[in-house]
Formats: structure tokens, C-alpha cells, sequence
């Protein structure tokens, strides 16, 4: 005999994608980060600088990423109500991230280039001026990093306001899409101090090889942070999540809540449909006769982070 039964929809688990402060934390760096860039390309043309020319049109790289993970959430947003997503449109803001993980590789690549084509061939550097921008532009991504970093907290108290304690006690509660926009701003001040001690110290010491040397070492580093989000964002879009805790949890719930040896979990599986909610569905076989789904889903109830279950009953023959 089989029986099935899916659980209620609870929508304030599974379409947590109305992060409103980080969507709009997101679009401010967007134009902040845009205006930056133009006038840092503005001032590289008049002051006939190519390190300040990089420095912007690298900048408008972390313009798009930016962009992209603001249109993220605003089409999570949108599409939120829309009943062909079956779990929800949180992976549009995972997607987002994973895309702006990937644009910032090619950043990193395109600053490798660029800083290993310098030490063979040094261009004069006018220090003054590009000291300047290169101040302005860290200024401009610490105030980035702060608007980021309040709309992380907003998210972050809401999750504690929804009860997603087993998350933030295993640290997984993480909004990918708002911490890709974040690096993007991080890896930009990163440049910027190493553009400063390397021009200080091209300015004072005379060592114009420092300029490129600063730039290989913050691609490596940037390369790492990337490399660290593409691997998380690609996790959760490809539904990796059986070494999860929950997992075991549920393995474990199951085996304390059957009756001794009267109920076994013969099928498992697991994946993320929200920030800090999972679906799951699973196979029984057991010799309860009056077994039910309804039963199983009070067990799995202790367990808030699971939004949906698909319950599947095989029952043995002598139960009949």
C-alpha cells in the first residue's frame, strides 16, 4: 500500500525574498558605484592617465555585477506570487549571485592581465592625481560597504524575527546575493589600498614597480573570495545540500519517533527552498498499520526550517 500526502504551503518560510533593504541597499551602491566610475574615466582623460582609466573601467565591471544582483531581487520580487515557481523565486537572487560571482572572475582576470602587462612595460604614472582618485574611490567603497553591511543586519534580524534559529546556529543563514554585491564592493576597496601603498610608495621611494606587483596580489586574493562564492551559489542552484545538519535530524526524528524497529526510512532527499527552509521528501516502510503522513509531518514539526514534505507510506504486508 502506498500513501502520499504533501504538506501545507507556509509562505513566510519559502518566499523570503522581500529583502526590501538589502534590494535597496543594492540599487544606491549601483549609482554610487556608476557615478565613481565616470569620474574616475573623466579624470584618467584629462589627466591622461591610464591607471586611473583602469581603475574606472574596472569599476564599471563591479557597476554591472551591482546592478545585477539589485534586478535580482526586484525580479524575485516580482515574480514571488507567480504560481510556476514551485518552491518560490528565492534562487533568482541565488542565480544573480552566482552570475556576479562569475563577472567577478573575469575582473580578476582582466586585472592579472593588466598588472603582469605593467611590470614589462612601466608607463610613466601621474601620482599626484591618481593618489587622489584612488583616495576618493576607497572613500566611496567604505561608505558602499556600510549601506551593504546595515542592509545585511536588516536581513539579518529578519531572519531571527521569522524563529530560523537552526540556521544561525549552524551558520548557513547567508543572503548569497546580497554578499556577492558586498565583495564586489570589499574587493573594490581592497584595490583601492593597495592603489595607495603602491603609489606612495612609487611617488616617494621611486619604486614604479610596486603599482603592478599590488595589482597581482589583489587579483590572487579577490580570485579566492570569487572562487569561495561560485562554490557556494553553485550548491544551493544544483540542490547539494545531503551533507547538511537537517539531514541527519531528520534521519534522526524518524528513528526515535517510530515505534522500535517498526518504522524505517528507506528514501531521503533534501534541498534548500528558501534562505533557512528546506523541502524534503521521504520513503517509510513499516509495520504500523495506523501509521499516518499527518504523523510523520507532527514529528518533522520540531524541525521549523522544513517549509514542505512529501510523505511516502509503504506498508508490509502482514499489516493489512
Amino acid at each position: 500500500m502506498h500513501s502520499h500526502d504533501h504538506s501545507e504551503w507556509r509562505h513566510d518560510h519559502v518566499f523570503d525574498t522581500g529583502n526590501a533593504a538589502a534590494e535597496r541597499g543594492a540599487r544606491v551602491v549601483m549609482w554610487i558605484t556608476a557615478a565613481t566610475m565616470l569620474i574616475e574615466i573623466a579624470a584618467g582623460w584629462f589627466f591622461n592617465s591610464m591607471a586611473l582609466l583602469a581603475d574606472g573601467f574596472h569599476m564599471s565591471s563591479h557597476a554591472v555585477a551591482i546592478g545585477l544582483s539589485a534586478y535580482a531581487y526586484a525580479a524575485a520580487r516580482r515574480h514571488a506570487q507567480d504560481p510556476r515557481y514551485a518552491f518560490g523565486t528565492w534562487k533568482i537572487e541565488i542565480l544573480g549571485g552566482f552570475a556576479s560571482a562569475i563577472f567577478l572572475l573575469v575582473v580578476v582576470a582582466l586585472m592579472a592581465y593588466g598588472s603582469i602587462e605593467r611590470l614589462f612595460k612601466p608607463e610613466p604614472i601621474h601620482y599626484p592625481e591618481a593618489m587622489t582618485i584612488a583616495v576618493l574611490g576607497l572613500l566611496v567603497n567604505l561608505v558602499c560597504a556600510l549601506i551593504l553591511g546595515k542592509a545585511h543586519d536588516h536581513g539579518h534580524h529578519h531572519g531571527h524575527d521569522h524563529g530560523h534559529s537552526h540556521d544561525h546556529a549552524h551558520g548557513h543563514h547567508h543572503d548569497l546575493n546580497l554578499k556577492s554585491a558586498y565583495l564586489h564592493v570589499v574587493a573594490d576597496a581592497a584595490t583601492s589600498v593597495a592603489a595607495i601603498a603602491a603609489l606612495a610608495g612609487g611617488w616617494w621611494l621611486g619604486w614604479a614597480w610596486l603599482d603592478p606587483a599590488m595589482g597581482l596580489i589583489g587579483a590572487v586574493i579577490v580570485a579566492v573570495w570569487a572562487k569561495g562564492l561560485v562554490g557556494e551559489t553553485a550548491k544551493v542552484l544544483l540542490d547539494r545540500e545531503m551533507d547538511h545538519p537537517v539531514v541527519d535530524e531528520i534521519r534522526a526524528v524518524i528513528k526515535d519517533s517510530g515505534a522500535a524497529g517498526e518504522t524505517e526510512l528507506t528514501d531521503l532527499h533534501v534541498w534548500r527552498v528558501g534562505r533557512a527552509s528546506y523541502a524534503c521528501a521521504l520513503s517509510l516502510v513499516t509495520h504500523d498499520a495506523h501509521l499516518t503522513p499527518g504523523q510523520v509531518r507532527d514529528w518533522l514539526a520540531v524541525h521549523e526550517e522544513i517549509a514542505h514534505a512529501t510523505i511516502e507510506i509503504h506498508r508490509c504486508p502482514e499489516t493489512h
